[in-house]
């Protein structure tokens, strides 16, 4: 059985190409004719390959690595073995990536799952939408009326979009995903199985049921956003939920009505966010972290992956535990619990060696 790539090979450039691209100093000059045709890890990179290093937990495998050429920091050179060209700039994770966009531009945003080129003819299209030139659709999906889509857009094979929804230009959506209610700007990157503009979750609770609170609000995503496979993002009830621009949402996030999350962002999978919360600009937020409904966590705040924040984060802080309180107290109460479980064990033993010395002189 061949084994594909399914990304086009790149050309092979020289070291004298690569050090003036990403504005590296290559250590020995002599070998600028050097040829690599295409980038690897550490541990799997060959002879022909270029390579990054910048952290000091890889060591092992820059020792034993046979990569034909290495970015890295002035810190680390002395490091790289004699047979691998050095390649010295200031961030060689950053120069790695700003190289590998590059080459392989294709891998940056999906195109059609089918290699459409247009619009498939099982696609069902209402005659009221509206499609700029250069829109593909793939095989199935369904767009409702009234919609709008931009030039350069992709919509993947079984999406529905919904009634009215606005899509801006060279944008995906990707394959299974459902759109309602929702107003999306230019260069929006939609994983498959995404599902935008739901039903918030709301209800009036009462002992003989519960009241449905009708959502009549919208979702809106701002340009150059990212939003990963499975993830949720329910509509408002009376008030907008927002994606601000250039915010990455990872997979399997829930993002609850009202929810305003900020300007580039970063929230990592499996997160929860409950309704009517408000994220600022630039906040990273690890796995797995659930956040409590009408709180604000601050611009620039940091919350450690598997937290439960219930109280709002101040900005620039970085929070984490259970419930989440500033990093530092946190560990100072790990530790102090640590040390009283140690203190009560070591008494214990302490205690059973008393009671087995008092029994055994019983019987002396």
């Amino acid at each position: 059985m061949s084994q594909p790539s399914f990304y086009k090979q790149p050309p092979s450039s020289t070291l004298a190409d690569i050090a003036a691209r990403t504005k590296a100093h290559l250590a020995d000059a002599s070998r600028g004719q050097q040829v690599i045709t295409g980038l690897a890890a550490l541990d799997e990179a060959g002879p022909m390959h270029l390579t990054f290093f910048d952290n000091v937990k890889y060591a092992g495998q820059l020792a034993q690595t046979y990569a034909g050429a290495c970015l890295v920091s002035e810190r680390f050179a002395a490091s790289v073995p004699s047979h691998v060209a050095v390649l010295r700039v200031a961030n060689p994770f950053r120069a790695f990536v700003d190289l590998a966009r590059e080459l392989h531009a294709d891998a940056l945003r999906p195109g059609s799952s089918c290699g459409n080129a247009g619009i498939a003819p099982s696609a069902i299209i209402d005659p009221a939408a509206r499609l700029e030139d250069d829109v593909i659709v793939d095989p199935l999906a369904v767009i409702g009326p009234d919609v709008e889509i931009g030039s350069g857009t992709v919509i993947g094979a079984g999406a529905v979009i919904g009634p009215s929804v606005k899509i801006g230009r060279d944008c995906n959506v990707g394959a299974g995903s459902t759109i309602h209610y929702a107003l999306i700007g230019n260069n929006v990157l939609i994983h498959p199985g995404c599902h935008i503009g739901q039903d918030g979750y709301g209800f009036v609770f009462g002992a003989n049921g519960h009241l449905k609170v009708p959502q009549t609000g919208r979702v809106l995503i701002q340009n150059h956003v990212e939003i990963g496979a499975g993830t949720t993002i329910d509509r408002g009830s009376l008030r907008d939920t927002v994606i601000g621009e250039g915010t990455k949402i990872d997979n399997q996030v829930q993002v609850g009505h009202n929810v305003t999350i900020g300007r580039h962002s970063l929230i990592a999978a499996q997160c929860g966010l409950a309704g009517s919360l408000t994220i600022g600009d630039n906040v990273a937020m690890g796995a797995k972290v659930g956040v409590n409904n009408h709180i604000h966590i601050g611009n620039g705040a940091q919350i450690t992956a598997m937290s439960g924040v219930k109280d709002s984060v101040p900005a620039g802080e970085r929070w984490g535990g259970y419930f989440a309180k500033p990093t530092k107290q946190w560990f100072r109460e790990i530790l102090a619990v640590e040390r009283l479980t140690q203190e009560s064990t070591t008494q214990k033993v302490k205690a059973q060696g008393v009671d087995k010395n008092s029994k055994a002189g019983e019987h002396d």
